[in-house]
């Protein structure tokens, strides 16, 4: 009998540094989402240049300006309408929204693989990647009958035939958010 799968805790979040290099997300695409972390800096202006947390209902809190929607709207809109709302109390108000954390977008993968648990979905990722990433299959994983659950949705992926010769490319689809992987035995 095969062993029984291992099972993981989902990787720790470490607290943010605040100098923290920005994640590699497309400034002009990337939607902001709610529990997402943001580093707003406006320039020459300490007072105002913060990290801030996206509340549940899309929000955070900005002085002089007050509660700022930002769930939605890319790091480039964002900044747009922060400018905008600044320029009524400061002249020429320059500021850049980055995001340090991404916690709204995720996906998971359980069963047989090495860690399994919940990843974060940072920039576009495939289903073989994201299994290579979880530390790939265990032992006795079957990889005829790796399943990407999504919402209703059952898709199959033989990722099998996938490694051994590259065939069923089609099946190693991109991640959306909220995924799961299952790898069966």
């Amino acid at each position: 009998a095969a062993p029984k799968p291992a099972t993981a805790e989902a990787p720790s979040v470490s607290k943010i540094d605040p100098n923290a290099a920005p994640l590699g997300v497309n400034h002009k695409v990337y939607e902001i989402g709610a529990q997402d972390i943001l580093k707003i800096e406006v320039w020459q202006n300490q007072d105002l240049s913060r990290l801030v947390t996206i509340r549940p209902d899309g929000k955070f809190s900005l002085p002089l300006i007050g509660d700022v929607q930002a769930e939605g709207l890319t790091p480039e809109r964002l900044e747009a309408q922060l400018e905008q709302a600044l320029a009524d109390y400061i002249q020429s108000p320059d500021v850049t929204v980055s995001v340090q954390q991404v916690n709204s977008k995720s996906y998971r993968v359980s069963g047989w693989v090495n860690r399994p648990g919940t990843y974060q979905l940072v920039t576009p990722i495939r289903v073989y990647e994201a299994i290579a990433d979880a530390g790939g299959f265990r032992e006795y994983a079957n990889l005829k009958d790796v399943i990407i659950m999504r919402g209703t949705k059952r898709i199959k992926f033989n990722a099998g035939e996938y490694r051994k010769n590259g065939k069923n490319a089609a099946e190693n689809i991109f991640l959306e958010n909220g995924d799961i992987i299952e790898v069966h035995d």
